[in-house]
């Protein structure tokens, strides 16, 4: 009995020192990938608290082997996109310009019952009223109004948007550095014109911007590789 809770003990500190410097990414359950090594975190650390002849050791490697597939898995996923979309998968437009998407619905077996379900967990009452619903690599629902369901802004005022009515959504126009072309073509635009409106707010080079995105307003947000 004694030993059993001496080992739970350490056991839980072990796990609660993993999970730190696993990072909040996995406690937050961000992907599929975080979930399995959570789970199977789980089952070793029970391993080891139940298997008393095991050496106590002996339990702590598996959490140790997880615990670093995790972290490299993390790592390689800020270098590689191609990578990050294999570990956590794509974000997949459910309604998307206020249609509902029934091929992608029916290719994650996603039922019309689990739509209005998250739907109302948003305070979402119609589908009428959405113009996109985005299903996260993480499971849950974001949704997205319509404008004309949305509050007057003062830039609504302000005259038609210099783009199409689909992007009222912002769109992602760099991500971790790397030119999105798919993104720049669904607006109409390449990457001259991307290049100029960055000279624009005084930047030269592609590689001083992390993240840039734009709204149907014509708006940029830009996000500078450099924090300070």
């Amino acid at each position: 009995m004694w030993t059993m809770l001496f080992r739970s003990l350490l056991i839980y500190l072990f796990v609660l020192i993993v999970l730190r410097l696993m990072g909040k990414r996995e406690i937050g359950k961000l992907s599929v990938f975080d979930l399995v090594v959570s789970i199977m975190i789980a089952d070793f650390a029970v391993l080891s608290i139940e298997n008393t002849d095991m050496p106590f050791f002996s339990g702590l490697v598996p959490i140790l082997v997880m615990m670093s597939a995790q972290i490299l898995f993390s790592w390689l996923s800020l270098k590689s996109a191609t990578i990050r979309h294999l570990v956590d998968g794509k974000p997949t437009y459910l309604i998307r310009n206020g249609k509902i998407q029934e091929e992608e619905m029916r290719r994650h077996r996603y039922n019309m019952d689990d739509l209005l379900v998250q739907l109302r967990e948003k305070n979402v009452a119609n589908v009428d009223d959405v113009e996109f619903a985005i299903l996260e690599t993480s499971g849950k629902l974001s949704v997205f109004p319509k404008t004309e369901k949305e509050a007057v802004k003062k830039e609504d005022v302000l005259g038609p948007p210099p783009f199409p009515r689909m992007m009222s959504l912002p769109i992602p126009l760099v991500i971790d550095r790397e030119v999105q072309e798919d993104s720049l073509r669904e607006i109409g635009k390449d990457r001259f014109w991307l290049e100029e409106q960055l000279k624009k707010y005084g930047y030269q080079d592609l590689n001083q911007v992390f993240f840039v995105s734009v709204d149907h307003t014509g708006r940029l947000y830009i996000d500078p590789r450099d924090d300070q």
